[in-house]
């Protein structure tokens, strides 16, 4: 099932090890000397654009990212590029990456900290990760909602800016990370009421007066669950397991999708609305859970190729199907995103 409004990605991971140095960089620097990393790179198409036999579009870009990634596998970047920082390296790849019917869009790490992303206009972002604990509680939700009991998160936040170095968003983040570890945050002037959407706004109006760069805020409140601010709009998601057995019709014959086999998915729903202004959130992500329940139980440890209406079980068809199943009770939601048990996989996203 698909929709003329809705647009769908194939999206891909891939990774490797390889050397290089920052020459550019002060002396002093730690990456101006020879150094490694385990980069991980992920690269999205619009699966509109691709040539594949429908239900094997993420096999064939798993196959095309590990050719363009070949070269770089132990290799010694500093000879394919005078200065192999993220931007440099991730626009290499985009180069090769591309295609006569459509340009990859990337992210690409490398450390789980920091990396960059291609913003889909021909900018680079730069991207921070940062960690602290704090206590909090909801002030404002009914009586007896776990969250207005005294509970507390492992916080992350991740800074999304043009292209700024890294150095200069850990100083900008530096002032706020002494104001937010190891507190309560309803004690802090702003964050009486601390969800996550407020939390980033909090971080957005701090940061921004003196980093006119920044683009997003995102708070990750748990492993499953966060929010992002951008300075106009919020979104938050909430994401799920499944476990369930699959089987690709439209496989190629002989094909090991064709069978009968077992799939474990990583499914994110996304959600964007105006902020309710007394609670302080898009939408509860306690109620979120609750609405797709239902869903949810048909999918989880189920035969999905039984479903009624669900056309194939590759993971672009299941995207696309959950999207359109899931949004009469989540009119909210815009975007799924459901990845395979190696990270490839597909998001549908709905346009008004």
């Amino acid at each position: 099932m698909s929709s003329r409004s809705d647009s769908s990605f194939i999206t891909v991971p891939g990774r490797f090890e390889a050397a290089r140095r920052l020459p550019r960089l002060p002396g002093s620097h730690p990456a101006h000397g020879l150094h490694g990393h385990g980069f991980e790179l992920r690269a999205q198409w619009p699966a509109q654009a691709l040539r594949a036999q429908p239900g094997t579009e993420v096999q064939a870009l798993r196959e095309h990212l590990a050719r363009a990634l070949e070269p770089l596998c132990y290799a010694d970047l500093n000879r394919l590029l005078e200065h192999p920082d993220d931007p440099a390296l991730a626009a290499w790849l985009g180069e090769r990456l591309r295609t006569d019917t459509a340009s990859a869009e990337l992210e690409l790490r490398s450390t789980p900290f920091q990396g960059v992303r291609s913003d889909g206009r021909g900018e680079w972002l730069g991207l921070r990760r940062y960690r602290f604990q704090a206590a909090h509680f909801l002030p404002r939700v009914p009586a007896g909602h776990k969250c207005g009991r005294m509970h507390g998160h492992g916080f992350e936040v991740e800074l999304c800016a043009a292209m700024t170095s890294h150095d200069t968003l850990d100083a900008q983040w530096a002032p706020l990370a002494a104001r937010l570890d190891h507190v309560l945050l309803n004690d802090i002037e702003g964050l009486e009421n601390p969800t996550s959407e407020m939390l980033a706004a909090w971080i957005w109006q701090r940061l921004r007066p003196s980093l006119d760069t920044l683009r997003s805020v995102s708070v990750f409140e748990t492993g499953s669950s966060g929010a992002r601010y951008d300075g106009e709009a919020y979104r938050i998601w909430k994401e799920f397991g499944l476990d369930s057995a699959v089987r690709v019709r439209r496989a190629p014959v002989g094909s090991a999708q064709a069978r009968l086999h077992g799939q474990t998915f990583r499914l994110r729903l996304s959600l964007a609305a105006p902020l309710d202004q007394v609670l302080g959130w898009v939408v509860d992500f306690g109620d979120v859970k609750s609405l797709f329940r239902p869903l949810f139980e048909r999918l989880d440890h189920q035969p999905l190729y039984e479903i009624e209406g669900l056309d194939d079980t590759d993971t672009l068809t299941l995207a696309q199907w959950i999207l359109h199943a899931c949004r009469p009770q989540l009119a909210a939601l815009d975007a799924v995103r459901l990845l395979e048990a190696d990270g490839c996989g597909a998001w549908a996203r709905h346009t008004p």
